[in-house]
């Protein structure tokens, strides 16, 4: 009975602490790709505060291409 309760008490431990502090938001506007496009999000208002994308997210630029292999933009 315990090879089974421990297993199944590890699985439920997990999932109620990975879902306890997801809000299914993001911290800072500038995060979420939605908002990358707005002002707020763009060089020199966003250098102010630290808050462009480049420096809360890394490099935008090659967020789907993460070998860094030229990408030709239409």
């Amino acid at each position: 009975m315990k090879k089974i309760l421990s297993p199944l008490a590890v699985i439920v431990l997990t999932l109620t602490l990975s879902a306890c502090n997801f809000q299914g938001s993001f911290r800072y506007p500038c995060q979420d790709p939605t908002n990358w496009e707005k002002d707020e999000c763009k060089p020199p208002i966003c250098t102010v505060n630290g808050a462009c994308p480049e420096d809360l997210v890394g490099d935008v630029a090659n967020q789907d291409n993460p070998a860094g292999d030229t990408i030709e933009q239409p």
